[in-house]
């Protein structure tokens, strides 16, 4: 079972589930979502109260697994990051280098007519970039393309990768700006 956004608030069901099913994998992402801090969200049941009381709730013999993603492990709340038994094992997965990034890009490509002139100018501005953010610059000059297309067939050009590049760019480095002056103010 995956657990994401909207769907988080559905731990406790989730866990129920996964216990009659076992053997059973319950996959949280973006736990930082709900595990940031203690005091984030109010309430009688916070989230994260409700996932560490779920993941110490499980028989010793129970075969069920927690696999949590998140970006910003550095957030987590020491209680389920650091005690024993909850998190039997981190992986830290870097970001893509050059070559994963060229890789990544043509995996995400797929069946679509990407010019790929530029690439090397694409790799150089995406340095420290995820692979969600090379999907999503994709998606995005795919799109740029189709509202340029006159039916002929989808073809993405350079320019629209250049397009929907500056556009990622600009869209991070607003939220950036907007997180930080965010930080300042509390």
């Amino acid at each position: 079972m995956e657990l994401t956004g909207e769907t988080l608030h559905g731990i406790r069901e989730a866990c129920s589930v996964a216990r009659a099913l076992q053997p059973a994998m319950i996959v949280v992402e973006d736990v930082d979502l709900i595990a940031e801090e203690r005091s984030h969200y109010g309430g009688e049941t916070p989230l994260l109260f409700t996932l560490l009381n779920e993941m110490d709730g499980l028989d010793e013999d129970a075969d069920v697994v927690f696999l949590l993603t998140t970006n910003r492990a550095d957030l987590l709340e020491p209680a389920l990051a650091s005690r024993p038994g909850r998190v039997d094992q981190a992986v830290h997965v870097e970001l893509p280098d050059r070559e994963s990034r060229r890789r990544l890009v043509e995996l995400y490509r797929g069946a679509l007519d990407v010019d790929l002139s530029r690439l090397d100018v694409v790799l150089d501005r995406t340095d420290g970039v995820t692979a969600s953010f090379l999907k999503e610059l994709l998606r995005r000059a795919a799109v740029i393309a189709a509202d340029r297309e006159d039916g002929a067939g989808l073809r993405v050009t350079a320019d629209d990768l250049d397009a929907a590049l500056d556009d990622l760019l600009d869209t991070r480095n607003q939220m950036t700006r907007a997180v930080l002056g965010y930080r300042d103010e509390v």
